[in-house]
């Protein structure tokens, strides 16, 4: 069939790679920064100029890189709100990541439908700061002439597909992007414009929801775009997760997501019903405390690096000789404690050496995850293998480890472009389709990852005991508080 390209626009960076359409190898890549300053004192920007997306998309796509190309899919960061007026200018720079301005107006909206569970039935997620609802009521109670002026509102891939098609009459998305907005329902596949107008206090026009395998449309020169994605939802693609398979990974915070056939209606609100890149579902569980429980432990005890911690920890045994470390060192979403810290339990004279604490570090922080994986086992999704992803995976304490805590295989992928690969794959399936050569219903089958395959082996009954003694501390400090 020929090439195709899927372009990444994370927070920071646009990556594009350019795969075969048929094995899915990658033939070349490119990469530029975005031209965005850091604001004051390091950190991420809360507000972006989107024109800086597509610089730094010029940039990547330098040198011929797309020459020969037929198709073309986008990913692009989640939770990023590009709010346009009637005539499709940007009223205001676009509201990126996770933004602490914002954490008040999501309680605001909890409040103003009723409560958690509220939410969690009317579109599979509870209100959080970063996503676009939330920002929405923000813009209404901070910017009220901004929010007045607002007629269409976009997240970052819609915005950049509407660019590279020329900014066509219609406006599309795909049920990934839309399913985390806050006003989409993965479970109805509609849109709730009532919670716009709740947010926001009016009524804008929406982007078209169309199919995993639809173009949103061609280029004057005649490139198929694809419809596009969140970065979630590309990455999963990528790395060609099916049902059966689950994703651990290991940033500052957690998250387990599972390819799933229908969508999760979770009354605690534990579990945010997404929609995936294929007609599937994704539902996700999030915990607030990963790799920043390693690092604070190495930073107790004076290590440099997580490597070190790693490397001191493998000198201790399964169990950590007793210590418990219950992670919730800035509160926790699962199990829902917000207001809480973490624990260490355990503490005996023979315990107190620094191996044994960097070993409750590695198996705290693995057993908060694997809680999430149980919230989504407990709810039906089956889970034979997890994929394990992040900097941290590549650890020897963690790898040690995991096997035997989640009770499954552990599947440590080589770092690769994932969602950009993934939209790549996207493209492909719009190109395929568009031709007849691919099923509208069946993506392309592409070539797996590269991966190091972990089993639990001998060590599963020991990894079970040490889960076992971690339930019991959290059931005992918190009582219930996993409870669904």
């Amino acid at each position: 069939m020929g090439i195709v390209a899927g372009l990444d626009s994370s927070p920071d960076f646009t990556r594009i790679v350019v795969c075969d359409t048929d094995s899915g190898a990658v033939l070349r890549q490119g990469y530029a920064q975005h031209p965005v300053e850091s604001p004051e004192g390091g950190g991420r920007p809360s507000d972006v100029d989107p024109q800086a997306w597509l610089l730094s998309l010029g940039e990547a796509a330098g040198g011929g890189l797309l020459e020969g190309v037929q198709a073309i899919g986008v990913s692009a960061q989640q939770n990023a709100v590009v709010p346009l007026d009637a005539q499709g200018n940007t009223v205001r720079p676009a509201m990126v990541g996770s933004d602490k301005r914002t954490q008040v107006a999501a309680a605001d909206l909890v409040d103003a439908l009723g409560g958690r569970e509220a939410w969690a039935h009317a579109v599979g997620c509870v209100p959080q700061a970063a996503q676009p609802v939330t920002k929405l009521r923000w813009l209404a109670r901070t910017e009220p002439d901004n929010a007045q002026r607002t007629a269409i509102l976009l997240q970052a891939h819609d915005w950049l597909v509407w660019q590279l098609l020329g900014r066509p009459v219609r406006r599309t998305t795909d049920r990934g992007g839309a399913s985390g907005t806050g006003y989409w329902s993965a479970a109805t596949g509609g849109y709730r414009p009532d919670l716009v107008e709740l947010a926001l206090g009016q009524q804008v026009m929406l982007p078209e929801v169309i199919g995993p395998a639809d173009a949103a449309g061609r280029t004057p020169e005649g490139l198929l775009i694809s419809v596009g994605t969140g970065e979630t939802m590309a990455a999963a693609f990528g790395l060609g997760i099916g049902l059966g398979d689950a994703v651990v990974s290991l940033g500052a915070t957690g998250s387990v997501m599972a390819v799933h056939p229908e969508a999760l209606v979770d009354g605690s609100g534990m579990i945010t019903a997404l929609a995936d890149a294929t007609g599937m579902h994704l539902p996700v569980v999030t915990t607030l405390n990963a790799v920043r429980t390693l690092r604070g432990t190495a930073e107790l005890l004076g290590l440099p690096d997580l490597e070190s911690l790693s490397d001191l920890a493998m000198k201790s045994t399964p169990g950590s000789h007793g210590l418990v470390l219950l992670p919730y060192l800035e509160g926790e979403r699962t199990p829902n404690l917000p207001h809480t810290a973490g624990t260490l339990a355990g503490l005996r004279r023979e315990s107190m050496k620094a191996e044994h604490l960097a070993r409750a570090a590695f198996e705290g922080m693995l057993c908060g995850l694997a809680d999430a994986l149980d919230v989504l086992r407990g709810r039906g999704v089956e889970v034979r293998r997890v994929f394990l992803l992040g900097s941290a995976a590549e650890l020897p304490a963690v790898q040690a480890a995991a096997p035997s805590l989640f009770g499954t295989q552990v599947v440590v992928p080589q770092p690769a472009d994932y969602a950009a690969i993934g939209a790549a794959r996207q493209a492909a399936w719009a190109l395929g389709a568009s031709q007849g050569a691919l099923d509208a219903r069946t993506p392309p089958a592409w070539q797996g990852a590269v991966a190091q395959v972990l089993e639990p082996g001998e060590d599963l009954a020991v990894g079970q005991a040490v889960r076992q003694q971690f339930v019991a501390v959290r059931e005992q400090t918190h009582p219930g508080a996993l409870r669904q």
